[in-house]
């Protein structure tokens, strides 16, 4: 149902967008109500850094921009080792919950939904990924970025362990 809504939009060369999710939202006020929209974007640069940037406005464009702003003001980076994470992560927010397992080469991008379109934009090439509990967009999409920014790199691993960690899917 959301990847239906999903529209790409390339203002900028360096980064690209993607719609994840447009809801119309009203608001009760004395004289009546007032229509608005809400547009949830995904903006990433396709090698490491992705954001969720949620905007409001009367129109949809206008929402669409806001959306695209704020996506770019919260990017984190996300720690890729041969197009795959170095090592299974959980990540949850609120009833979303979001597991991320690397995958060999050749599998691709699995997952479903605002799940799939972060992975795509952080640039992961092959995972495997499963939502479990809320499948609200905004949730699944925030508990994605939380799994994602908790990822430690393989020498940062290395270093707290003291040993090298078993990587099974290495690009040759």
């Amino acid at each position: 149902m959301a990847r239906d809504n999903q529209r790409s939009y390339n203002r900028d060369s360096e980064y690209k967008e993607k719609v994840v999710n447009i809801a119309r939202v009203t608001k009760v006020v004395k004289g009546g109500k007032k229509m608005g929209f809400r547009a949830v974007v995904v903006v990433g640069d396709m090698k490491t850094k992705v954001g969720l940037g949620i905007g409001k406005a009367a129109e949809v464009s206008a929402a669409i921009r806001k959306g695209v702003e704020s996506g770019k003001k919260g990017l984190i980076e996300v720690a890729l080792y041969s197009g795959t994470i170095p090592h299974d992560v959980i990540g949850s927010f609120s009833a979303s919950t979001v597991v991320l397992r690397p995958a060999p080469k050749g599998t691709g991008v699995i997952a479903g939904g605002a799940v799939r379109t972060i992975l795509e934009l952080a640039g992961l090439k092959n995972i495997v990924a499963k939502s479990i509990g809320s499948a609200n967009p905004i949730n699944a999409a925030r508990a994605t970025l939380s799994a994602l920014g908790s990822l430690k790199k393989l020498d940062v691993l290395t270093a707290q362990r003291g040993k090298e960690p078993k990587v099974s899917y290495v690009e040759t």
